[in-house]
């Protein structure tokens, strides 16, 4: 059964503290007050209600209907979002996408992936120089066109730094990850011919869709007409709102430019791609051996698990993930340089998988969403607080590491190990074991 508990209290917590520093005005009493209720009675609502969305999330179109749901609404969300927390979303969306594929490969196989801001900086230079922004000037491609470029080269890299390494083990293999996210951030340094250095590479074109076949036009224009529909019903519930309505674009090519709205909703649609494969091969044959492969390769490979290649599966996938979010980047920001890509930005991608909980989907988004969306929360801080702020986000980690290390949102098997472990230290002999030799331990 899912694990409700707390997840709605860790919510209204964040929601609490969102309010105190946000809300201004004689209404602030009554809303914190109502928040306040509203976090006393989410654990009876869980109690009451959690084995009913259990069965249902538990029939077969359970998935579906529940992942449509949640990318339905998030679509809607720029309706109600001013410009600066559109950035916000784009960048929550950059990191649950960093976050999904890492969770491949150390909540899914079990291997402690260091060096993982490396194919985010390889597909981002991807895109920096398959697109005529770099020095070499040899291509002119569209981002469009370099996303398979990009995936190639997230495959080669992945593999080749998998095929010699990926025999070693814990922390010999994270400190070669390590070892390779510095050198190519380093190369990106000193590349000067292909990469411009440390200054980087900038001038680099956004994305752009075709609007000159009518099939392209009548996409973009059901799209409008779709958004203008629920501006107008948002005006109307909501008095003086006047939210603007979208005019019809009628140019034969639609560039994204500086608007954040398309990059949100490409990101929405690859994370939803990525969801529905990673889940059908964690479901599959695959998931099982990366199982194996994480609870004792050693047995594994005793069972006929070819571990090599099912971990250079995992790492593949990883790569493949993290190079989109990186041409993604490239386009949306229009320049790139090597100190984007240090080894703080690869903890805090492992801290929101550890956050969010390893080896769950749900987690690894929950986790992106935040390790980014936290820190600017803390930016309302008054100002005398505000050198303190990564300081309070820290002490938020160390807090939730404490008394929930297993995540917010963690995958069952995950749970019943944490569970299990703490039975046996502390519990009678027997407690973490099964019935039957826990009763003949008991004997």
């Amino acid at each position: 059964m899912i694990r409700w508990p707390k997840v709605g209290l860790f919510t209204f917590a964040a929601a609490f503290v969102s309010l105190i520093v946000k809300i201004r005005g004689p209404k602030a009493g009554l809303t914190v007050a109502l928040v306040l209720v509203a976090a006393a009675l989410i654990p009876a609502a869980q109690r009451r209600f959690a084995p009913r969305v259990d069965r249902l999330y538990q029939k077969r179109w359970g998935f579906p209907a529940s992942l449509g749901a949640f990318f339905f609404a998030c679509a809607l969300l720029p309706i109600w979002i001013d410009v600066v927390e559109e950035e916000l979303a784009v960048q929550i969306g950059l990191f649950a996408l960093l976050a999904l594929g890492l969770n491949v490969v150390v909540g899914f196989a079990g291997l402690l992936d260091l060096g993982y801001v490396a194919f985010w900086a390889i597909g981002a230079y991807t895109m920096g120089i398959f697109s005529g922004a770099g020095p070499l000037q040899f291509a002119h491609l569209s981002m469009w066109q370099i996303f398979p470029i990009a995936l190639a080269m997230a495959l080669i890299t992945g593999f080749l730094l998998g095929a010699p390494t990926l025999r070693l083990r814990g922390d010999y293999l994270a400190i070669v990850t390590l070892g390779f996210g510095e050198i190519v951030r380093i190369v990106a340094e000193n590349l000067s011919k292909v990469t411009n250095g440390s200054q980087g590479i900038v001038n680099i074109p956004s994305a752009s869709i075709p609007n000159s076949s009518s099939f392209w036009r009548g996409i973009v224009s059901a799209f409008v007409h779709f958004e203008n529909a629920w501006i107008h019903s948002w005006n109307a519930l909501t008095p003086g709102a006047g939210r603007g309505t979208l005019p019809v674009p009628s140019a034969r090519s639609l560039e994204f430019g500086v608007n954040p709205i398309p990059y949100y909703l490409l990101l929405l649609a690859v994370i939803m791609i990525m969801v529905i494969v990673i889940r059908r091969l964690n479901n599959s044959r695959v998931g099982r051996a990366w199982s194996a492969i994480r609870e004792d390769e050693v047995a594994a490979e005793a069972m006929g698990v070819p571990t090599l290649k099912y971990k250079l599966w995992a790492f593949s996938i990883g790569a493949s993930t993290a190079c989109i979010s990186g041409v993604i980047l490239a386009a949306r920001i229009q320049s790139i340089e090597p100190g984007t890509f240090d080894l703080i930005t690869s903890i805090v991608i492992l801290s929101a998988v550890v956050l969010g909980g390893l080896g769950n989907i749900s987690g690894a988004l929950i986790g992106g969403t935040a390790v980014t969306f936290l820190p600017e929360l803390l930016r309302s801080l008054p100002p005398r607080l505000q050198d303190a702020r990564f300081g309070i986000f820290g002490a938020v980690l160390v807090l939730m590491m404490i008394y929930r290390p297993q995540g917010i949102a963690p995958s069952r098997r995950r749970a019943a190990e944490l569970e299990g472990g703490a039975a046996e230290t502390h519990g009678p002999i027997g407690a973490g074991l099964p019935e039957e030799l826990a009763a003949g331990g008991a004997e």
